[in-house]
């Protein structure tokens, strides 16, 4: 019977330290099996938690393994590289011991193996180390990886395939320079080849893999762009695979955010209307690369953002802004809208049509939002509302804006009422002339000299008729009044 401390698993005999030192002897045990075994164990212990994999670091079980990996049967082989995906998959210091002890060229060395498990033992091995930061990418990069994932790529094996593209993603993502070593080896091409496989997990893998190429530059974007990824791509957005949807949404979001230009080709090949029907065919973060892109093309110009009006994305990203629950959601949709809405009177009119702006404030003043979602629709709402002449919708906000807001709406009044016959009457008769009476402006105030213009253009007597205590002044002239005796 063994006896335990707190802190030791009833599974694992002495603790971490014990285990490792029964299974290490066992890892040049004469019989394959029994080494392919160990290392297996050793593996999964180590991809149990981050203190296993420390314990299997310290055990000094990293050199053995090292060794054994050039050395051994393709079963040991691929046993040996889980144990070291298994090990690095935690932190960047447990990735940085395996680099230490010179795994990588082994590693690689593996990806020429002629047995495909093997291969994509190796290359899974390599991704889990290159994801963790630019220098781990960097020693994976150095070693010579790339061109072989690469050949992996174009292997008949899907498994392979997809751990191989995997693994180009993680070394992508980090910067400009280590896209650009992926990039230079002809990966774009390849990669962009396999858009329309049928396996979801490989297409998920692929468009991850172009989208950190295209995200840092606008130079790595157009060579992705000019793989002819358009309009092909854009089938993934309708895929019966959520994650399928979700990528290739950030990588026409990763292309758009670059140029105008690059935002154009995105709208010419119907890539603005397609991403508008995925958002409404999915929920929550799988929505959300789309609501950014539709946010980056409007950024662009006029122009842009009004295509995006004309793919009836306004209603869909009302949509999102009342019925997703997140709010780091709800508040990409706030700033996508604020986006569409802020070029000309014509596309704040277009948001505004859709009742959004009622909903941007009540956001803006719950306190139940994030400060981030509040932040982002008060910066909605004043971009809007700048530009916003459409009254209907400005008219609600005299009632129950913030001050810093109301000053806003008054504004647009005064810009629009001294050219509208029409609107100047309608503001009468709806109250509104009467409510901008009531508003509290401090003397010589932005806000005043708003309130000063809108009354400049009704005859005086119809200002003093709604102005506040103007009933009580009649009423006080009717006590005081003496009839002529007859």
């Amino acid at each position: 019977m063994h006896s335990f401390t707190k802190d030791q698993s009833p599974w694992i005999p002495n603790g971490k330290e014990g285990v490792m030192s029964l299974l290490r002897p066992l890892l040049l045990d004469v019989v394959p099996t029994i080494q392919q075994t160990a290392a297996l164990a050793l593996g999964r212990l180590a991809n149990y938690n981050g203190d296993l994999a420390e314990a299997v670091v310290k055990g000094d079980i990293l050199p053995q393994l090292v060794y054994s990996l050039a050395e051994q049967n393709r079963f040991y082989k691929k046993a040996a590289a889980f144990v070291l995906r298994a090990v690095g998959k935690h932190s960047p210091q447990l990735a940085q011991a395996i680099v230490d002890c010179g795994a990588l060229d082994t590693l690689v060395i593996c990806l020429e193996d002629f047995d495909p498990g093997v291969k994509e033992a190796a290359a899974w091995a390599l991704g889990y180390i290159a994801r963790h930061n630019a220098e781990l990418s960097q020693a994976v990069v150095d070693a010579g990886a790339v061109p072989l994932l690469v050949l992996c790529i174009q292997e008949p094996e899907i498994a392979l395939k997809r751990i191989a593209a995997s693994a180009l993603s993680d070394i992508s993502k980090h910067s400009p320079e280590l896209a650009q070593t992926v990039v230079d080896v002809g990966a774009i091409a390849h990669l962009a080849q396999m858009i329309l496989n049928p396996d979801s997990k490989l297409k998920r893998q692929v468009l991850s893999a172009l989208s950190q190429i295209a995200k840092h530059s606008v130079d790595l974007a157009e060579m992705v762009v000019e793989a002819e990824i358009f309009p092909v791509v854009l089938t993934c957005l309708k895929d019966k695979d959520d994650y399928v949807k979700k990528n290739a949404s950030t990588l026409i979001r990763e292309i758009a955010k670059h140029t105008p230009e690059l935002s154009q080709l995105i709208v010419n090949t119907g890539g603005v209307a397609a991403v508008t029907d995925c958002i409404g065919s999915c929920k929550g973060n799988i929505r959300l690369p789309g609501i950014m892109m539709l946010g980056y093309v409007a950024a662009h110009s006029e122009n842009l953002a009004m295509a995006v009006i004309v793919s009836k994305a306004v209603p869909q990203l009302s949509v999102c802004l009342s019925e997703e629950p997140e709010d780091h959601i709800k508040a990409a949709a706030a700033w996508a809208l604020g986006q569409i809405g802020r070029h000309t009177p014509e596309h704040a009119r277009a948001v505004a049509v859709t009742n959004t702006l009622p909903v941007l404030l009540s956001l803006y003043m719950s306190t139940e939002s994030s400060e981030d979602l509040q932040t982002k629709s008060k910066k909605a709402i004043k971009s809007i509302l700048q530009k916003c002449t459409y009254l209907p919708a400005l008219e609600p906000f005299l009632y129950d804006a913030p001050p810093n807001i109301l000053k806003h709406v008054v504004g647009q009044f005064s810009k629009v009422l001294p050219y509208d016959s029409k609107a100047r009457r309608l503001f009468v008769t709806s109250g509104g002339l009467k409510k901008v009476q009531e508003i509290k402006a401090g003397p010589g105030s932005l806000l005043q000299e708003y309130i000063n213009s809108i009354n400049s253009c009704y005859p005086e007597e119809i200002v003093r008729y709604y102005s506040p205590g103007y009933s009580d002044a009649l009423l006080q002239r009717v006590d005081s009044y003496q009839p002529l005796a007859n």
